[in-house]
């Protein structure tokens, strides 16, 4: 305990805790008192043998022995496939063939004269992967006398998205300013930055975009010769965790940067200026991912404004990064900004669908479409997006935010891999029945080569990185969900907690209850059965809930005296349920079918219709508003129930957010409460205080 008060957070679930059970400990050490390592080691290399071996020395407060041969008669063997004898001679065949390009295995053997571990990648990112896992087994109590563990990824590209802009800010960021960029520079001192790319090396990261899609006039200059420099000392800290680096760009770059008079994707002097841009580019940083592009939406520049199309608009950029291997990525979130509230059959949930399905299998090989993961805008509660389940011709990421824009912003706990869970495992029937979002993402449902998963970053340089440590969880969540989708989030929760706050019984089973229950606490004292939004504007932080009712966005209820919801039918309303497959638009279309969760966001209802249990709208409401405000207290007295099993940093600072939550739960309920009964007319069957 002496050990834990002094944490801060900032070590995350890489705290390297010491085994505090001796027996264990001296099993472990018999394991790890030597690591064989090929002499001739990649950068990669270097950081997996590098980081086995100073985890080793923080779990078990031994040295490792570092050789090219083992010296005692037992060994932990670390190295590449095809590129260390020794693991080459000891590795069956068989698992060797199992085996992806960033997949490894670990596994227990008995040699002749000794016994040994392998840690063996196909790559040295897989060694590398291999490492963090063999750390966790050792924080975890895992015995090592058995050990048979073979693990590929998923998902090809497992990718953060910063949205960070060099003048320190972060857009939707909750939990400081930006560790990349001060004062409109890139930082001179790398060790946040290299802390952070070993976070998310060590939960299967392996790509990043280091600036806001949004990008202003200062980050488009990122990709010039005077921040290129810049840029690639990112990209040598990033390499040395096998984590490639990408940029956002602005799309119209050739005109602001290049002194071109169009950037009309079609025009030979843009395709020419792109092509020389990224040769530029990969002069600095020889393994640069790519670019990542918002274009067309929210008043960004795009081909729109040459007649052009999104196919246009994203194979120039592609056929200029093509030679070097490098990718677009494409963001799929477009819609009209110029919708009007008075006009009912304009439906923004449409819009992606409506833009991109036409387009398929248009793109070039190396442009892959990132898709969000609701048709609106990362609400608690939303419909997966069907333009996830129409594009077999085309590669595709699915799109998820970590950042909590909508569903607290760090101030509350939402753990958020229930909600992922729920999307990943979406059946949209697209080659009938078993067509999951996971295996759409991963590109193997459509027989594509690129897809995974891309999330927007939840951190900043508050000492913890995430504002609210239980925050850390949907980072770490993130990783590991990203690397197996097959994880639960039983699973996944309970490994972060024993790597982040140790093994104690009554804190795991404590903190496991207090993240799984969070997602629905949240959701029931905030905007009801799928309808989203009533925050308020600009900030997204709060109950209002007319706050873009009225707006350009597309975003409305639609609530008045008689009922609330949105007709998204085909019978009667905006037609969106007809861009499902079939069972699912079926089952969207008929009001009886509509899942409670969902209901709003797909039927206008009045407030005496009932649910599936038997609740009416109104009354669910109300029921729903106040439960979470007495769940959002039970998060308090849980916690509260940890005072001397957690140190009191962290203790004080989970404390302090919890109470803050509860006392916000009370605003939430009240305002939409209150909303509700002065618009219906209809009162509480409880008779509980509603102003």
């Amino acid at each position: 305990m002496a050990l834990l008060k002094e944490h801060n957070g900032y070590e995350c679930w890489l705290r390297l805790a010491p085994v505090e059970d001796h027996i264990k400990r001296k099993e472990y050490q018999s394991w790890c008192s030597s690591l064989v390592t090929a002499a001739d080691r990649s950068v990669v290399m270097e950081t997996a043998a590098r980081e086995l071996s100073e985890g080793i020395t923080s779990i078990l407060g031994t040295t490792v022995a570092r050789s090219a041969e083992a010296q005692q008669s037992s060994a932990i063997y670390l190295g590449v496939l095809g590129h260390m004898a020794d693991i080459d001679a000891i590795l069956d065949l068989q698992i060797s063939a199992t085996l992806q390009d960033e997949g490894y295995v670990i596994q227990t053997v008995d040699l002749p004269n000794r016994k040994a571990i392998l840690l063996a990648g196909k790559s040295d990112k897989g060694a590398l992967y291999a490492v963090f896992h063999f750390l966790r087994l050792l924080q975890s109590g895992e015995s090592l006398n058995d050990l048979y563990i073979v693990e590929n990824p998923k998902n090809g590209l497992r990718m953060i998205n910063q949205w960070d802009n060099m003048n320190g800010s972060i857009e939707r960021g909750y939990a400081g300013k930006t560790i990349f960029y001060h004062n409109n520079q890139v930082v001179t001192d790398m060790k946040r930055i290299r802390d952070y790319a070993r976070l998310l090396a060590s939960i299967g990261i392996n790509a990043i975009s280091i600036n806001n899609v949004n990008v202003h006039e200062v980050e488009s200059r990122l990709i010039t010769e005077a921040l290129l420099p810049d840029v690639a000392r990112i990209a040598d800290v990033f390499r040395a965790y096998g984590i490639q680096i990408f940029l956002s760009i602005n799309y119209a770059s050739p005109i602001q940067i290049g002194g071109l008079s169009t950037a009309d994707p079609l025009d030979p002097g843009v395709k020419q200026w792109w092509s020389d841009k990224a040769a530029d580019i990969y002069k600095q940083i020889p393994d640069f991912g790519g670019f990542l592009v918002k274009a067309d939406s929210e008043f960004r520049p795009g081909p729109f404004t040459y007649g052009r199309d999104h196919v246009d608009g994203a194979n120039v950029l592609a056929e200029a990064l093509e030679p070097h291997g490098g990718l677009v990525i494409w963001r799929c979130f477009v819609y009209n900004c110029l919708q009007d509230w008075r006009d009912r059959s304009t439906d923004r949930a449409k819009a992606a669908h409506d833009h991109f399905k036409p387009l398929d299998g248009k793109f070039l090989d190396n442009v892959i479409l990132q898709v969000k993961n609701g048709p609106m805008d990362f609400q608690v509660r939303e419909p997966v997006s069907p333009l996830l389940g129409v594009l077999p011709n085309t590669n595709q990421v699915l799109e998820l935010q970590i950042t909590q824009e909508y569903t607290g912003q760090q101030k509350h706990v939402c753990f958020l891999v229930p909600q992922w869970k729920e999307v990943l495992d979406f059946d949209t029937h697209a080659k009938g029945s078993g067509s999951t979002i996971a295996e759409i993402a991963s590109g193997s449902l459509f027989g594509r080569k690129l897809g995974g998963i891309a999330a927007v970053s939840n951190i900043g340089d508050d000492m913890n990185w995430t504002g609210h440590i239980l925050a850390q969880a949907n980072l770490y969540g993130f990783g590991r969900l990203t690397w197996n989708p097959a994880l639960t989030s039983e699973q996944i929760v309970k490994e972060w907690i024993v790597l982040t706050f140790g093994s104690d019984p009554a804190v795991v089973e404590t903190i496991s209850r207090i993240m799984l229950d969070s997602w629905g606490i949240y959701e029931n004292y905030t905007a009801p059965l799928g309808v989203g939004w009533m925050v308020n504007p600009s900030h997204h932080y709060g109950p209002n809930v007319d706050g873009y009712e009225y707006s350009k966005w597309g975003t409305y209820h639609f609530a008045d005296n008689q009922g609330i919801g949105v007709n998204r039918t085909v019978q009667s309303g905006t037609g969106y349920t007809a861009q499902y497959h079939r069972p699912q638009s079926d089952l969207y279309e008929s009001v009886e079918s509509c899942p409670d969760e969902l209901l709003l966001f797909f039927h206008l209802v009045p407030y005496t219709h009932k649910l599936k249990s038997g609740k009416t709208v109104i009354q669910h409401i109300y029921d729903t508003h106040f439960l979470g405000v007495e769940q959002a207290s039970h998060l308090v007295q849980a916690w509260s129930s940890l005072q001397d099993k957690v140190d009191t940093n962290r203790y004080e600072q989970v404390l302090t957010r919890l109470t803050g939550q509860a006392e916000h739960a009370k605003e939430w309920r009240d305002i939409i409460n209150t909303y509700f009964l002065r618009k219906s007319g209809i009162p509480d069957e409880h008779n509980r205080t509603i102003y």
